[in-house]
């Protein structure tokens, strides 16, 4: 769920990519009309094109001698949104991939550095500068 979650994210948090991703909603295109509206040489495009692609964004379908791109359909469905949902409210303790930090989080008050840290903190804190913790 993380990986998935940190490679749309990644995938949409580039300017040139959400460009693209706006325009493949409009319209389905290929790479040379794509070239011609971002004014970017086609190594580049193609490049940007195979992140969002990875990130299952977009969806290619060859055409003689062309690559046609168009947004994947699960994106219009809430696919980017629900990962990101999902990764929020899940429980750290549900996911699998997590259990070895879960063990570390639970074990945060009897780990020497961070208790050393912690108090370390507290007393460089006046009273003006704490904050109170939710």
């Amino acid at each position: 769920m993380i990986k998935q979650t940190a490679k749309v994210l990644k995938a949409m948090g580039e300017p040139t990519r959400l460009t693209i991703m706006k325009f493949l909603s409009l319209q389905e295109l290929c790479i040379c009309e794509l070239t011609a509206v971002l004014n970017m040489s086609q190594p580049r495009v193609s490049q940007h094109m195979k992140v969002l692609k990875d990130a299952d964004l977009v969806t290619e379908r060859r055409f003689k001698q062309k690559n046609y791109f168009r947004i994947n359909p699960r994106v219009m469905d809430g696919f980017i949104i629900e990962p990101l949902r999902k990764l929020i409210l899940v429980t750290p303790e549900d996911m699998l991939e997590l259990a070895e930090e879960v063990k570390r989080l639970g074990a945060l008050d009897r780990n020497r550095e961070v208790q050393d840290c912690i108090n370390d903190c507290r007393e460089d804190l006046t009273p003006t500068r704490m904050v109170k913790i939710v």
